[in-house]
């Protein structure tokens, strides 16, 4: 019974993770950890390297190594990692050690109570109860976003992918999803209002701090058909954009 209650704890405080900073759209995990958006377990093996802590995580049908920017845990705790990016034949040079694959956030809870680095997404009020059902917040208001000085639209841009890619962009919108420090980086998705789906977000790295919900402006290299591994491929990608919250 206690396991029972343990594992269903886990899946609703992911749930509830989920709730605070996917993206619209976001689709619900399946039951496979590889293709999952989140894990979820009991931590089995922990240990620090660098900036980073890596779990070992019994998900209860296989164990799997997650990792999140410098975070306090210990074998016992039951933890949910969501909004993850899979690194496959990952090598960490301060551990000297390769993984088959990491499993890397920058959205972790630990025995419900979420454990939120700098410069990440606003932590859950100390009230909030990680429950399912919880409601998303409003989704943030695209009206009345300029288009920036010889910049472009999001929507301009999946248009003429041909045109911009390798070339400097300008776009301004707001942050519909932030994750803090994966690989280094802060991972935007932006939206200004124009385009429909499939044509209305744009992905951004970044080492400026943002939150949801910002209007910020965005210059860079557009890059194109970027494949990360793991799954991660980006039609278009803005790396190591110039971001000004404004």
């Amino acid at each position: 019974m206690k396991k029972s209650l343990l594992a269903g704890g886990l899946i609703l405080a992911l749930a509830c993770m989920r709730g605070i900073a996917a993206s619209p759209g976001g689709e619900s995990a399946p039951a496979s950890p590889a293709k999952a958006d989140g894990i979820a377990g009991k931590v089995v093996e922990t240990m620090t390297a660098a900036s980073y802590t890596y779990v070992l995580v019994d998900t209860g049908g296989k164990k799997v190594w997650a990792a999140a920017p410098q975070f306090a845990v210990k074998a016992g705790d039951a933890v949910a990692v969501a909004e993850v990016m899979p690194m496959t034949n990952y090598h960490s040079k301060t551990l000297n050690r390769t993984f088959e694959v990491v499993y890397f956030s920058g959205n972790v809870m630990v025995n419900g109570t979420r454990s939120v680095p700098a410069g990440a997404a606003a932590e859950l009020p100390k009230d909030h109860p990680t429950t399912a059902g919880a409601a998303r917040p409003a989704a943030p208001d695209l009206s009345g976003i300029k288009r920036a000085a010889n910049g472009q639209t999001v929507a301009e841009i999946h248009a003429g992918k041909a045109k911009f890619a390798g070339k400097p962009i300008a776009v301004r919108g707001r942050v519909v999803k932030y994750n803090a420090m994966i690989l280094g980086k802060n991972w935007l998705h932006i939206r200004d209002g124009s385009g429909a789906d499939g044509t209305n977000d744009l992905t951004v790295t970044t080492a400026t701090n943002a939150r949801l919900g910002d209007l910020v402006l965005v210059t860079g290299v557009l890059a194109s058909d970027r494949d990360f591994g793991g799954g991660y491929k980006y039609t278009l990608i803005v790396e190591d954009a110039t971001v000004v919250v404004e």
